[in-house]
């Protein structure tokens, strides 16, 4: 029988395979009628699946709440391999761009799509910073919070606003196609980018009674907000931020400017179909990211670790997350199945940042936590691992961040990551309103009844109409 097989794989050896058709075969058991979709890019386009019928004529949809699988867009800006821990920006690994480039570097390459020649850079930098020096209503905006506001509310506030002191910039204002022209386009992004220091600066300034630093344009990006924080109001003495300390935080910032299509990055495209000035699309962005699922993701491991306090407690911290009595925050991510590489790089930060203010107690239980985890069947099966905010929060605690500013520190670089998300669409040819479909489950046709609202019978249950009250609301309510 072998030698059968051998000689008819003579026969065989110079015919040539059959060429391999990027297409997909669906077979409708509901009909029996088979179609034939095409693949590219190993996606298929929703819209094809309109050729697919029921009995009745109605066309057949994909169903996916959340994206779990659907691309949304034709992107080249980042690109993320979740299972291999692989991030890259425009090609570049991370890993090697947070060792030798600069936050004014990524922010030029994430625009633009290639790294800046040294020209271009000193041009780009000081037209980032040009725009640190904000109007007086955006700083009154700031100042008429609470001094005990949650910075993020703030901070959505101040920018909104900016956008309103540019009107020229506002398609419903200047005509819709405004950003066609791609030099409005980049005068508004320095605009946004360039002020969010400021604005995340003054905030703080805010929040501890302090008078509001003018900018210091010759430190760079992440010097000057560094600056704008921390110099005496009437300096005796010429001040200038520590340069690890500014390297650190400049580190922090690249691996958190641009993260593919995540909640407030789809945010982004999604405002941006609109068409809605531009200060309106990143201000949304920044809504999406305060949410506590996504940029208070750091801010709750410290929590976490507060919570546990010592490293003889992770053992019983760990078997009630085991039981879902707790969560182990900073572990896992909707991408990354392997160990996130920004994880590493913030570990080796930590250590940076602890050389010149100290070590942060909680580092101990942090080290001694992802040790457990990651020696441990259940949480390794689940392929759990450390992600960016697992030690990024202990960086900023160490560096005396307030745990509620923490999502500013994430919004700052993310707004580079938005922006170049932005401007490719603008100049994107599938570039439509974002208009997603429903599955309808409630009633079909029904008629008005005719009867008086006396009348009416209680179809909604009282429990479902309460409303929380507070203690003095029950005590104004109160009659003798």
């Amino acid at each position: 029988m072998d030698r059968l097989s051998v000689i008819s794989g003579h026969f065989h050896a110079g015919a040539s395979p059959a060429p391999i058709r990027e297409t997909l075969t669906i077979v409708d058991n509901r009909t029996g009628r088979k179609y034939e979709v095409s693949v590219q890019d190993n996606t298929i386009k929703a819209v094809d699946l309109k050729q697919i019928k029921d009995s009745d004529g109605t066309i057949l949809q994909s169903y996916d709440p959340g994206y779990t699988n659907t691309c949304a867009c034709t992107s080249r800006i980042s690109f993320i391999d979740g299972g291999k821990g692989i991030l890259r920006y425009r090609g570049y690994p991370i890993e090697q761009l947070a060792e030798r480039t600069t936050m004014e570097e990524i922010a030029f390459l994430l625009w633009y799509g290639e790294l800046p020649s040294a020209d271009q850079l000193d041009r780009f930098t000081k037209g980032l910073l040009s725009h640190a020096n904000l109007h007086e209503d955006v700083k009154s905006v700031i100042r008429a919070h609470r001094h005990d506001a949650h910075p993020m509310g703030i901070f959505i506030a101040a920018l909104a606003n900016l956008g309103t002191l540019h009107p020229e910039g506002n398609p419903a204002l200047a005509g819709q196609g405004i950003y066609k022209d791609v030099s409005v386009r980049n005068r508004h992004m320095l605009r946004i980018l360039g002020g969010a220091t400021t604005i995340g600066a003054l905030i703080l300034r805010h929040r501890t009674g302090g008078s509001f630093i003018p900018p210091n344009e010759s430190l760079g990006f992440t010097g000057n907000f560094l600056y704008m924080l921390d110099a005496p109001s009437h300096p005796s003495n010429p001040f200038r931020p520590h340069p690890k300390l500014v390297r650190a935080l400049d580190v922090l910032f690249i691996l958190h400017a641009e993260h593919e299509l995540n909640c407030s990055t789809s945010a982004t495209r999604h405002l941006a179909s609109s068409n809605v000035d531009v200060y309106t699309t990143i201000a949304g962005a920044t809504g999406a990211l305060y949410g506590p699922r996504h940029g208070g993701a750091n801010e709750a491991v410290v929590r976490m670790l507060e919570k546990i306090g010592k490293v003889e407690n992770i053992p019983s911290f760990l078997d009630r997350v085991k039981k879902r009595e707790e969560l182990l925050m900073g572990f896992g991510h909707r991408v990354y199945r392997s160990y996130d590489p920004r994880a590493r790089i913030i570990r080796t930060v930590a250590e940076e940042v602890f050389e010149v203010l100290g070590r942060e107690p909680m580092i101990e239980v942090a080290i001694e936590l992802e040790k457990r985890a990651l020696n441990d069947d259940y949480f390794v099966k689940r392929k759990l691992y450390p992600n960016v905010d697992f030690y990024s929060g202990l960086i900023y605690k160490a560096m005396g961040f307030p745990t509620d500013f923490f999502p500013i520190l994430f919004t700052i670089p993310r707004i580079a990551g938005w922006l170049a998300h932005w401007n490719e669409f603008q100049d994107d040819p599938e570039n439509r309103i974002v208009r997603p479909f429903q599955v309808y489950k409630g009633y079909d046709l029904r008629e008005l009844p005719h009867t008086s609202k006396a009348a009416r019978p209680k179809l909604v249950s009282d429990s479902a109409l309460k409303t929380q009250t507070t203690s003095a609301e029950r005590r104004g309510a109160v009659r003798s």
